[in-house]
């Protein structure tokens, strides 16, 4: 055996024998401690229930004109504050004892907040507010309140003003002719209104009215249009809820604007403009407050051209230059302050001076109306 060899021999025998003194004392390699157990996840958080909110409407959600407009914010609603709010609608409901049932069931079924959309609801809703301290009412343009139930609603008269501006310039017979719904405050400010838009253009201008006692009626609302034409009147506007008036000027070759809506489609030959309402913002508030906690009853909200309530769109090719700028320069004063639709001298149309010379009406005035303008021909359905 060489050197060598005798070296590496000698290495493995003491290496051997090295491991079996370990294994006689008993010694051995401890095992790695087991990783300590991690801590347990904290369970998530509930996810709230969403906001149940109710809309009544009087009409159908496709009449073209009011209960769209409502309806087209609740879908705004839904898109700003997604799954935090589930909302529902009952349309087609009479100003009546059907509107306390239909109210009251919504409130039974857990909903919130509820916007009762037309002036009839009023009664019914302030009745049922006491019996449900815990839902939030809210009344569109009522002048009635209690600690859980508020009014709102929208200065329709500054777009019945700027139609007019656009009337009075387009008729030719200097006859105008109104369909209205209901004699209260609104409409008749409604007619005036677009009749002191007419008059600030064209001082010959008469207006003619017809009611027909309801919100929603295609039938009525086509047979007093046609009734003013016959009359004279070559310029239509409407305080209702269809597109029934805009076709019948449509189907005479008059001219005729939308309301509450954009209504173009509907008779797009006669169409002059829409004065159109945007509830959306209202209800974006309304809703915020009430999931935040700031939401308070009582109280009157009234949004106008300022808080982008209020507008007139699609204003037809035809209508002079002149009369768009007049329009634009208008909302833009009712936007910042500056221009006031019912500032004296105003007398009604039996000659008494309402507002005097440079005096402005507030809206104590203006939500009481009962007289026609000068330049309306007849009296108010009830008045003296």
């Amino acid at each position: 055996m060489t050197d060598l060899s005798k070296l590496t021999f000698k290495i493995a025998a003491l290496t051997a024998v090295a491991s079996a003194a370990l294994v006689g004392c008993g010694k051995k390699e401890e095992p790695a401690p087991a990783p300590a157990p991690a801590a347990a996840a904290s369970a998530p958080a509930p996810k709230p229930e969403p906001l149940k909110i109710a809309f009544a409407y009087v009409g159908p959600v496709g009449d073209g004109g009011w209960t769209f407009a409502h309806d087209n914010a609740r879908k705004a609603l839904e898109k700003e504050f997604g799954d935090k709010i589930q909302t529902s609608f009952a349309e087609n409901v009479p100003e009546s004892a059907d509107a306390e049932r239909v109210i009251r069931d919504m409130a039974t079924q857990g909903n919130k907040l509820i916007f009762g959309t037309t002036f009839g609801y009023m009664e019914p809703m302030l009745k049922i507010a006491p019996d449900f301290k815990d839902v939030k009412f809210e009344h569109a343009t009522g002048f009635k309140q209690a600690d859980n139930m508020r009014t709102y609603d929208s200065r329709t008269y500054e777009g019945a003003y700027m139609a007019g501006i656009i009337a009075g310039k387009m008729t030719k017979s200097n006859t105008l002719g109104v369909v209205a719904s209901i004699p209260i405050p609104e409409v008749i400010r409604n007619i005036n209104s677009f009749t002191l838009g007419a008059q600030s253009v064209n001082p010959k201008v008469k207006t003619k009215v017809v009611w027909v006692n309801g919100w929603f009626d295609p039938p009525k609302e086509t047979e007093a249009a046609t009734s003013l034409m016959n009359g004279g009147a070559d310029v239509l506007f409407q305080n209702t809820d269809s597109a029934a008036v805009l076709k019948a000027a449509e189907a005479k070759g008059k001219r005729a604007f939308g309301w509450d809506s954009d209504m173009t489609a509907y008779g797009p030959k006669a169409h002059l403009a829409s004065a159109v309402i945007n509830w959306g913002p209202y209800y974006i508030k309304a809703t915020k407050e009430a999931l935040d906690g700031s939401w308070k009853g009582g109280g009157k909200v009234w949004w106008g051209v300022k808080e982008g309530a209020i507008d007139i769109v699609s204003i037809a090719e035809d209508v002079p230059a002149d009369i768009k700028t007049k329009v634009a320069d208008v909302k833009k004063g009712l936007a910042d302050g500056t221009y006031v639709i019912w500032k004296g001298p105003i007398t009604d149309n039996k000659g008494k001076v309402q507002i005097a010379k440079d005096a402005a009406a507030d809206d104590n005035f203006l939500g009481g109306l009962n007289f026609y303008v000068k330049g309306v021909e007849g009296k108010i359905p009830g008045g003296k």
